[in-house]
Formats: structure tokens, sequence, C-alpha cells
């Protein structure tokens, strides 16, 4: 918790503003709080916070760094109150501050990790699909693209089963997607693709069920493999027996 009066100078620092900065109270009393522990690139955004309780439009839950005495940078969440004498007259701000470091912190691993996973995805030797629970594309990676002919664009938002796969089909596929939507997942199960230029693309289907953080069902991820050739190959063999 920290205040300033009417001209933006630190006169309230508690124990734990101490404790998260490094900085006492006899440090940054009668300081300008944003000139002098506010980097330049947040100074005019805190400024704005402050200076609106100051003038009786309170902040809450706003964010930005704070850098410690050791240059540690510290995420703080805000809330800024007016602060009035006896007779209501603005006399500062008092800031009630959370600090959210190691929350903000977790959050960019998973925007991270989210990015990485979604670059492999992406990048992957091998066709990958996804859908919502309504059964509608909502992932397509560069090689489902590259065997299908059709383009991310082309698939996203349509009906996988409906549309892209053959009437005689689209029973046996939906079953397997609609069990994986209710977390049977299916392993090597194989069906044709037919491409954008009418080929037959023979895949062999890993369907994933997809969850969301607090475990309900929201999708399946479809990992697929190209196996047209073996299945020539087979065809082959047998008729040559």
């Amino acid at each position: 918790i920290f205040g300033i009066d009417a001209y933006g100078l630190v006169n309230e620092w508690n124990n734990m503003a101490v404790e998260i900065t490094g900085f006492t109270r006899d440090e940054v009393m009668g300081q300008d709080l944003v000139q002098v522990y506010i980097t330049e690139e947040f100074r005019a955004s805190v400024k704005e916070v402050l200076d609106n309780a100051l003038r009786g439009k309170e902040e809450a839950n706003f964010e930005f760094p704070l850098f410690t005495k050791d240059q540690n940078r510290v995420e703080v969440l805000l809330n800024a109150t007016t602060r009035r004498d006896v007779v209501g007259k603005v006399v500062g701000m008092i800031g009630v501050g959370q600090d959210i470091t190691e929350r903000k912190q977790a959050e960019l691993e998973k925007t991270r990790v989210g990015k990485e996973l979604q670059n492999f995805i992406d990048t992957a030797n091998a066709p990958i699909f996804g859908i919502d629970k309504h059964g509608l594309v909502n992932e397509w990676n560069n090689k489902a693209a590259e065997i299908t002919g059709f383009t991310r664009t082309e698939v996203m938002g349509q009906n996988l089963v409906e549309v892209y796969i053959t009437e005689e089909y689209r029973v046996s596929v939906k079953e397997v997607l609609d069990n994986a939507l209710q977390g049977r997942e299916a392993a090597n199960f194989e069906f044709p693709l037919f491409t954008k230029d009418q080929r037959r693309v023979e895949v062999l289907l890993n369907a994933t069920t997809r969850k969301d953080v607090s475990g309900n069902v929201v999708g399946v991820l479809g990992v697929g493999q190209d196996i047209t050739e073996r299945k020539s190959a087979e065809a082959e063999q047998a008729r040559v027996a």
C-alpha cells in the first residue's frame, strides 16, 4: 500500500511495499512516485491513473510494472482510491497493490507453450486437423492443406464430416469423432479423404479428445498419416498373389 499527496509525492509506504520494492519508507517519502519509481515507458499511463484518482475518478485492476531497488521487475495490480479530508476535499490518493509477478510469468509461459504447440501442429510432417464440439473445423495444419488441396481459410468453420467425407464413410467417421467428443479416443482408424481435385487419399487417423483447462471436452484433435501408397502396394500385392 502506498499513498501520494495532491502533488504526486509519496506520503504513505507500508511494510509490504518496502519488502517488495527494497526501498525503505525513509527513502521514498516525499519523492515523486511517477518520476522516480516508474520507468519512462509507463510513466504516462500510471500518471493518468493517479491523476484521475486525484480528480475523484478511481481505478480498479490497473496493471503496471514497478522496478525494485536492485532493478528486478515486479508486476503490480493496482486499485487507486481517492483520499479526502474531513470536509471532502481531495488530498491525495491511496494505492492498494497486489504483486502478480508470478501470475504474469505463468501467463507468459502458457502463451509461449501455446505458440510452440501451434507451431508444432502447423509444421508437423503429418496432416493434423481439429474440430470443435459441433464438428466444425477449427484446426488445419500445413500438411493437411498440402495433402487435400484445401487451404486453412477454406475449411475453417466447415462441418468436417458433411463437407469433406464421402457419403459412404460419413457414418463411420462421425462415430469415431463423436466417440472422441465423449472421451473415447480412437487409434489407427482408416478412412478415405477426397482432395480438392477429387483424388482419393487413404488416411490412418488417431482421434484425441481435446479439453480445456477445467477438463471440459471442447473438441477433437485428429493426427493422420497418409497411407495411400501403402494401401496401393497392399492391393497390388493381393492382386498378384
